[in-house]
């Protein structure tokens, strides 16, 4: 299979892009701020083999429960963030690997 040369991106201790091996990403349908769900379905992907996890987080609660959610997790994690800079930041502050927008 022909692949297309990308640029290399680190997210967390993860690398994607340039000839790096394709990683498994998924993304959690949980709401972020109910971090006890969103933790038990992280735990369930990663024993299904996946490599980085994408949250939402459309509210400045959801930014906050970011940090809870990443010290429980061993996987990189991706905050999709909507509309607002001020969420970036929290989800940044808050220990967010990467930042979707």
């Amino acid at each position: 299979m022909h692949r297309t040369h990308t640029k290399t991106v680190k997210i967390g201790d993860k690398v994607i892009g340039g000839g790096h091996p394709i990683l498994i990403q998924s993304m959690t349908n949980t709401r972020t701020e109910d971090v006890e769900a969103t933790v038990a379905q992280i735990e369930r992907l990663t024993a299904a083999g996946c490599e980085i996890v994408r949250c939402t987080a459309p509210t400045m609660e959801a930014a906050r429960a970011l940090g809870e959610i990443k010290k429980r997790i061993r996987i990189p994690l991706v905050a999709d963030i909507h509309f607002d800079y001020k969420l970036a930041i929290a989800a940044i502050e808050n220990g967010a690997d990467k930042i979707r927008i």
